[in-house]
Formats: C-alpha cells, structure tokens, sequence
C-alpha cells in the first residue's frame, strides 16, 4: 500500500527538524520531501529500551510490547536473566518464542550469570556450551549484563570462556559493576565488556566512560538514577544510552522512553543528543534493525504531539500503525504457563532467631536504590527470641528456598517502615526465591504461605486478611493482561503503603534486598552475604 505522511520530521543523524512529506510504499520510506507547510505534530524514529528485564513488569513479552507499542518504543534490548535463573534455556527459548512475530523487535541477550552468584540456589545453571547454543541456533544479540564483575577481574576461566564466545560471535558484552573503579574497572573494561547500567554517581560514569564503556542511564521503577548522571546526555552525546532495566505494570501504562526523553528535554538538554540515548545510539551499539526516517528505510516511525511532553499520538512499523491514542492495533498470543517451585509451608519455629545478647548486622534499605548500607546494632528481643522493633524500624526479612525443601535465612532489615502486617513476593533478584518483609511473625508467615500456595505470586497481609497476586509463570510472571496485573499490583502496592511504609515501591524493593551482586549488605536462601567481599557473614557481631 502506497500513502504519505505528513508533519515536522525530525533527522537526528543531520540534527534538523522540517516540514515535510514522507511517501511510504510497501512498508518502507520510499520519498522524503521538505517543503514550506505548518503542521503541529512531530515525526520520529520509534524510541528503543537500551536495557530491560521484561519479567520485572510481571508481564509476557506479547504483553508487554502492547503497552510499549502506546508510548512509541519499537524495539526492547531485553535481558531474559530472570526466567534463565528459574528455568535455564527453557526460560530464554519461552521469551523468544512469546516474543516472536510481534511487530515490536525484541532482541534478547544471552545470559552470562546464571546462577547469578555461587552464594544462592537458583533453578538452572546456563554454561559456557549453552550459551554458545543460545548464539548459534537462536541468534541472540548480545552477551547480557556480566555481574560477576570479580570473575572478570580474577579471569576465572568460566566467566572469561562466556565473554570469548560473545567476542567469536562478533557480540557485544553489557556489564553490571556498581561502584568499581581503579585498576580493577580497566581490568573489567579491558576484557571487553561495553556498557554498564549500574552507575550512581556522575564520576564514577565519567571514569567508566574514560575507558570506552558506554553508560546506561536507568530510571526505572524501583532503581533510579537520572538525577545524578542526566548531565552525561550533552557532555558524552555519543556515549549514553536510556533504559528502564525495571518497569512495574502500573508506571509502564503511564508512559516509558517517551516519559524518560520528556524529563530530559525538560532539564534544558540538548534535543538531538536526547534523541541519540533514546534512538540512534542503541541502534549503533546493539545493531538494532529499524528505521531513522530516511529513504529506503523501514518505515517505522512515531508521531508526538510536541517536543516537550512527547505524547505519542501513532506508532508506525514496516508502514503499518501498530499503535493509536493510547490503543494498540495488534492481538496478544496465547500465554503458555510454565513453573519451577518447590516449597514446604513456614511455620512461626522457622522464623526464630536465638538471642545471644550480642550486636547483629542489619541491612539498611535505601529508597530508590539497589544498594544497601550495613548497620550494626543490639536487636530487639522477648523470651530470648530476637523479635522486630517497630521503634527503629528493624523488620524482620527472610528468604525462602522455593526449588528444593529447606529452612528459610533470617536476618533484620531497617528501612521498610511497616507498622504491621507483612509482604511476601517470588520476584526476588536474582535468584528469584521467596522474600518477605514484615511486623511480626504471624503474618510474615501467611504472606509466605499464600505465595508458597500459589507457586508463585507478590502477597500481603493486613488487617483485611491475605491476599495475593498469582504469579503462574516462573512465579515471577503474570498469564493476564497488562490493564489487568497493572490494577492489581497497583492496589497490592497502595495496601503496602498503608502497612506504614513510605517507600514508593516496596515490593519492587524487597525483590532487591536478595541481590547479592549489588553492595553493602543482601540476604540469600543461604544467609547474610557481603557484596563488596563476596563472602557471607556472620549475622551476629
């Protein structure tokens, strides 16, 4: 079919904007024309997700890109590490096959971590043979996020046999290294690893940059980081990436990339060094395959209302509009359910620590942020039981094994703020086992429960009872529609935030106290973990 298109075009490679007419014949830009016209909208290239876990949307791919498709994003860089910690290849392949045909471009990297971490149980392991399978049979695009930053460091020859099968298929390798610096970053960098996400600061992006890493800047649900490193946009146009890597059911419906270059334009950036982090740059880095509104190319495109709030009025692939006002014009596929979990039920005896009138680390929540703080302090205790203290906000925190049967670890966390009732979720980075966070035994004990139940779902219990989100496949993710996980997790999060707590995200941020590759201080199945040693600790001092 042969149609024009008309309104101010927007050439990023050549920074200008015009008025013009695009002439689209049989899905691609056959003529682009400028002439003297006044139109109101905005033509542009689709926007591209530089990073992203989909499983931590709760959605399926063919879900997700649904609602994707509404704010302009095209393409999604997604790491399927999250289902390969719970299901091995047999996650990654279910991913790609949700995925396919959709006219969203999906492009899944291979997992490199899987187990994330030796101090954990995971449901799968991917070696260095599987991974080369995922390249050669699945074609993947890139060798996904390399958190074991100390197997880099210390060539471990497994981790360094995964980075050589990425460089043999001419693979870009992400990384994930928070807060390292010195000699140890230019090892990490030096064995090729391309991008990192994980910066909270601005000199710690600089240094990495310095070292032709590019920089991921994420704002996402629970990590936040484009306060501090937004100024990189103009100072390193051609080095910086947007991502989401977390996008919660209910933000994603109110906006995603589209939002991100919003904020950006609005802190006064420069528009077209904007548009490289949310467009050119990651089609450059990750070999993205779609259009920049020039002849010859897929038509692939996005009409906005303006250039301040982007508003995304159409979307467009291969010529056809795929999404308009809010709504998209493609069907979702059927949802497979597939799941790994095995749990015994909790009783109060597992959840007792003996009090031994010594000082125990505590991990310090921090909101907004992945990382944690250590604090050592005497705990509150009753009948020579350690119990939570409500007055300085020391909660109790567990995790539970959910693939083989065992008792759960048990440590204090200060932060979370809960007055009463507890929350329990199997979205747990990155290992995915059960978490919970609460006031008191007994309902840490029926948020546990009620996931355990279920195999698999973000739970709660208050003073209206327990109820739950199901979370069927993989137990980290839902089998219904976006609109539908969206009000859920929606009213489960505002019934949280009425347990005392003043996080904006509190399961999203008890999901991250069990990820052990981020610092100071994390709990896993196995215990007290350390992850700027790498070692477990003893919870008493």
């Amino acid at each position: 079919m042969k149609y024009t298109i008309a309104g101010n075009i927007a050439d990023i490679i050549n920074e200008r904007i015009f008025p013009g007419e695009i002439e689209i014949d049989n899905g691609k830009i056959l003529r682009i024309t400028e002439n003297n016209n006044v139109y109101s909208d905005y033509i542009l290239p689709g926007f591209i997700d530089s990073h992203i876990h989909i499983e931590s949307s709760m959605l399926v791919p063919s879900e997700f890109a649904k609602i994707a498709a509404r704010h302009g994003t095209l393409a999604l860089v997604s790491d399927p590490h999250e289902i390969a910690n719970v299901m091995g290849i047999d996650g990654v392949k279910y991913m790609i096959y949700n995925a396919a045909g959709l006219p969203i471009k999906f492009y899944f990297g291979v997992p490199s971590c899987v187990p994330a971490t030796d101090f954990e149980t995971a449901g799968a392991s991917i070696d260095a043979a599987e991974i080369e399978k995922l390249f050669k049979i699945y074609g993947l695009s890139y060798l996904s996020e390399m958190m074991n930053f100390p197997g880099v460091i210390y060539q471990i020859p497994d981790i360094m046999k995964k980075i050589e099968i990425a460089k043999k298929y001419n693979a870009p390798i992400d990384g994930h290294a928070p807060g390292l610096s010195g000699e140890n970053l230019k090892k990490y960098a030096k064995a090729g690893i391309s991008t990192d996400h994980e910066c909270f600061d601005i000199n710690e992006a600089r240094e990495k940059i310095s070292l032709g890493m590019k920089i991921l800047i994420r704002e996402g649900s629970a990590a936040k980081n484009f306060e501090a490193l937004f100024p990189l946009i103009d100072e390193f146009p051609d080095m910086v990436m947007l991502c989401s890597d977390d996008k919660h059911p209910d933000d994603l419906i109110g906006g995603h990339i589209n939002k991100l270059v919003s904020l950006s334009v609005n802190k006064g950036l420069n528009l077209f060094n904007v548009l490289k982090a949310a467009i050119l740059n990651p089609i450059k880095h990750y070999k993205v395959d779609i259009g920049l509104l020039r002849e010859n190319d897929s038509a692939d495109f996005i009409i906005v209302d303006n250039l301040n709030d982007f508003n995304v009025i159409k979307s467009y692939k291969s010529g056809e509009i795929i999404a308009e006002n809010g709504r998209e014009n493609f069907l979702g596929k059927n949802i497979e359910i597939i799941n790994n979990f095995k749990a015994d039920l909790c009783t109060i005896e597992d959840l007792q620590i003996r009090y031994k009138n010594k000082q125990l680390r505590i991990i310090q929540a921090i909101e907004g942020e992945l990382i944690t703080k250590e604090i050592i302090d005497h705990p509150n205790s009753e009948n020579g039981y350690v119990i939570s203290d409500l007055q300085k906000d020391y909660l109790k925190i567990v995790v539970l094994n959910r693939y083989q049967y065992s008792k759960p670890a048990v440590a204090l966390i200060n932060g979370f703020g809960i007055k009463n009732g507890a929350i329990a979720t199997s979205v747990a980075h990155d290992s995915h086992n059960i978490i919970a966070v609460g006031a008191d035994d007994e309902s840490i004990i029926s948020a546990i429960n009620s996931v355990i139940i279920n195999k698999g779902g973000m739970a709660i219990c208050d003073d209206s009872g327990t109820s739950i989100l199901k979370l069927p496949i993989a137990g980290i993710m839902s089998n219904e529609s976006g609109e539908s996980v969206a009000e859920k997790y929606a009213e489960l999060n505002k019934r949280a935030k009425n347990l005392g707590t003043n996080m904006n995200a509190p399961f999203m941020t008890l999901s991250f106290m069990a990820l052990l590759v981020i610092p100071e201080i994390k709990l896993s199945d196995k215990g007290l973990f350390d992850g700027r040693s790498f070692e477990f600790l003893e919870l008493e001092v």
